[in-house]
């Protein structure tokens, strides 16, 4: 299953220090990040807020551990802000990873988002975009997907809770209006499953659409927890929610044959942000390297 050539394993920062809970992880340094990336076995890297943005330096401390930049999140503000201001933030944002040698670029539209929101409950407080909502991120979009293919690079949208694009009929909406070879999508098991959808279903319909995957599990007692209490998703992330492959609700196997059938190429990214308190971040770092080799071969 897989080429190894084909697949390329990287795992995000936001296990050792959370992006939106800087507190989560604080004590933990880019370097020892980093480092224990490659220890459990990983060649990739997402970027994280404690990673340097002089490329330079960045590129000595992944050299010296083998590893390369896949991508990084972008914010887009398309349906709350000036076009010309997201399109100045992601030729930035372009430019600094086209440095780094990655090929994709992670989207994902933060108007009206409640992903931040440590008080708002996640699913009664969901955004829902208007009709010319919907028409300003669809058009937005494919103006950052030919800014990215100027450099050969391509954005891949990812669906997200707490957004405006979270639920199948959303994804669909998006994958309607957009154009093919402009806009690609970005698979992420663990929002889709704790949105409630069926991954494997929405894998079968995009999957030739499908250029960089997320690979997180789900704690079903937490997810029960959740929905029952009204937790905002940081809070959700916080009490556990999220964990590495195998080590929750979701059967990966389905997934991954489906992307080996399909001959995926690109970064398989795991990416299940936890209190690296509770999760030592490394000690779940080799358990999702043992488990993806497992039922891959990678």
């Amino acid at each position: 299953m897989f080429k190894k050539d084909a697949v390329k394993l990287g795992i995000a920062p936001i296990a050792w220090t959370n992006d939106d809970m800087p507190e989560l992880g604080g004590e933990n340094t880019f370097e020892q990040c980093i480092s224990e990336m490659a220890l459990a076995g990983f060649t990739g890297s997402e970027v994280g807020n404690k990673y340097p943005r002089d490329t330079k330096v960045l590129k000595k401390a992944l050299e010296l551990r083998n590893l390369q930049i896949a991508s990084a999140w972008f914010s887009a503000f398309l349906t709350t802000k000036p076009l010309e201001e997201t399109v100045n933030e992601f030729i930035k944002h372009r430019d600094f990873l086209y440095e780094m040698g990655a090929k994709v670029i992670v989207v994902s539209e933060q108007g009206h988002s409640i992903q931040g929101k440590m008080d708002l409950p996640i699913f009664d407080a969901k955004p829902v975009f208007t009709t010319e909502e919907w028409e300003k991120l669809a058009r937005g979009l494919e103006k950052l997907g030919r800014l990215a293919s100027e450099k050969e690079m391509k954005i891949v949208y990812h669906h997200h809770m707490g957004t405006g694009v979270q639920t199948t009929e959303e994804i669909d909406r998006l994958m309607e209006m957009t154009d093919p070879d402009l806009v690609y999508l970005l698979f992420d098991t663990g929002h889709l499953t704790f949105s409630g959808e069926n991954p494997e279903k929405i894998l079968r319909k995009y999957v030739n659409r499908i250029k960089h995957v997320h690979l997180k599990d789900v704690r079903k007692d937490v997810f029960e927890r959740v929905k029952k209490e009204k937790m905002s998703f940081l809070n959700a992330v916080k009490e556990g929610v999220f964990t590495v492959p195998g080590d929750g609700m979701i059967d990966f196997e389905p997934l991954f044959k489906i992307l080996d059938e399909n001959n995926y190429e690109g970064w398989f990214i795991v990416e299940a942000e936890q209190d690296p308190a509770k999760a030592n971040p490394l000690e779940y770092a080799i358990k999702a390297r043992k488990y993806i080799n497992e039922k891959t071969g990678l």
